[in-house]
């Protein structure tokens, strides 16, 4: 296939998952803090500081208030990461490359769009917002659904599996980092009282709580949550489980023996990570140094398929 065709196809499902994580992050933080009693220190700045967007927020507003965070993380188009913009950039994708997957791959995706368009006047309370997000939610997860059953497992169709994972694997990623939080030293003892909700939270924001409490079989606590979403093979949001998609995946395209060594190096490090032995400090440079390691595979692949990179470019855009 063209090389632009695999970039448009890897970057749309990108986007997606984006577009979705986004959702899910901000529906979760939503019930949280409104949950929660006043002195836990949890916020609005949590999310900007997960989503790795809080220098350019601070740019722009003053105050990370519940309006102004989830505005810039929907809705800001000058956001290259909120939720309209990644939905906007894969429809863009998709747009140009329809010949490559069913019609009805486009019409979901175009529909989203449509409706996130339409009904932004909704977020600005928070009934609204909470039926805005369950709906792009409910679009992301239909698109995959159908992809899943309709879509020939061909070249095309992984350049979508590897896009998804190396974007889900760094939302999880996010996600445990938000934990080094929870994990502190120093935490308050409001925050020591409510821990358990915390961690229930960072399950839910990954609609992981029933397939941990099947698998683990224990009370919630941190180091099982942790071990949980870096390490478990069969949960789909798991980074080790990300991992092996995307190299089943790059194990049948062309040209694709160099990335083997490092792929299989990657999941080894992963699995050798100690939690029980790793203080929050520690555990937040780890996660850190795999952020970058998603960075540099997103580079190899980029350059090893891919003429230019798309996806910078429509950033800039």
């Amino acid at each position: 296939m063209l090389s632009r065709s695999a970039e448009r196809l890897y970057w749309m499902a990108r986007y997606l998952e984006r577009t979705e994580n986004t959702a899910r992050l901000i529906s979760a933080t939503m019930h949280l803090i409104y949950d929660l009693p006043y002195g836990v220190e949890m916020g609005w700045r949590n999310l900007l500081n997960i989503c790795g967007v809080e220098e350019a927020f601070y740019q722009r507003f003053k105050n990370p208030s519940e309006q102004n965070t989830t505005r810039f993380l929907l809705a800001d188009m000058n956001n290259p990461g909120s939720l309209l913009a990644s939905l906007s950039f894969a429809r863009e994708n998709i747009r140009t490359s329809r010949e490559l997957m069913p019609d009805e791959a486009w019409q979901q995706v175009n529909e989203m769009y449509l409706y996130a368009n339409n009904n932004l006047d909704s977020l600005s309370n928070r009934r609204g917002r909470a039926l805005f997000l369950q709906e792009i939610m409910a679009g992301c997860q239909r698109f995959t659904g159908f992809m899943a059953g309709a879509m020939s497992r061909s070249d095309s169709a992984r350049f979508i599996c590897i896009g998804r994972n190396l974007e889900r694997a760094d939302m999880t990623s996010r996600i445990m980092d938000f934990g080094t939080v929870l994990l502190a030293e120093n935490r308050s003892t409001k925050m020591r009282e409510y821990e358990t909700i915390l961690w229930i939270n960072v399950l839910k924001s990954l609609s992981a709580v029933l397939m941990y409490r099947k698998h683990v079989r224990n009370r919630i606590n941190g180091e099982d949550v942790l071990n949980y979403l870096l390490k478990n093979p069969d949960f789909p949001r798991a980074i080790v489980h990300c991992i092996e998609e995307i190299t089943y995946c790059i194990k049948r395209l062309p040209n694709a023996a160099e990335l083997f060594p490092q792929m299989e190096q990657l999941e080894q490090e992963i699995l050798a990570i100690d939690i029980k032995q790793t203080t929050p400090e520690q555990l937040h440079q780890v996660l850190d140094g795999l952020q970058s390691k998603f960075d540099d595979l997103h580079k190899q692949i980029a350059a090893m398929w891919f003429l230019n990179n798309l996806g910078d470019e429509l950033e800039k855009s």
